[in-house]
């Protein structure tokens, strides 16, 4: 859903810089993450790191996460999937600052529901950036993979 929102037409794009990529990096035992050093600079006066749709986390540049929000506001409160999406996607975020390192906390809550331990993988998708477990993102990564050409012929690539 948070991909459908980027996509819609109401809420602009300011992020210039595309993420892109994966990123192996290790999480210390203070539950601190280094950001890939060529995307630090798009984070120097924050960011937002909430939960994602596949048990992942995702990152936001303040920008981009102001449109999110935004929109995220609008949806139907009267409807319980937008309260649930709501909750998911604002109730669950927090402000991130990094350190000298790049290296930003990421909250014990979201290290749970991302079942983060030692090792993560950072994805680049474009406006935005994932933090996996390694090891989830492995297998995801295997299965996408495999299933790559029904995917692109499904959404009429």
């Amino acid at each position: 859903m948070v991909n459908q929102l980027l996509n819609n037409k109401k809420i602009k794009k300011q992020n210039t810089t595309s993420f892109l990529g994966e990123y192996s990096y290790a999480i210390d035992e203070k539950g601190r993450l280094a950001l890939p050093p060529k995307f630090r600079s798009l984070f120097s006066k924050g960011g937002i790191v909430t939960r994602g749709v596949d048990v992942c986390l995702t990152i936001f540049t303040p920008d981009a996460w102001q449109d999110i929000a935004s929109h995220v506001a609008t949806l139907p409160m009267n409807q319980g999937n937008g309260r649930a999406y709501a909750r998911m996607i604002l109730g669950g975020a927090m402000d991130i600052e990094l350190d000298a390192q790049g290296r930003f906390v990421i909250p014990e809550y979201l290290r749970e529901y991302a079942a983060l331990d030692k090792e993560a993988t950072i994805v680049g998708l474009h406006d935005k950036l994932e933090i996996w477990n390694a090891a989830t993102w492995r297998n995801y990564r295997i299965a996408l993979e495999k299933d790559a050409a029904h995917i692109a012929e499904s959404l009429s690539l």
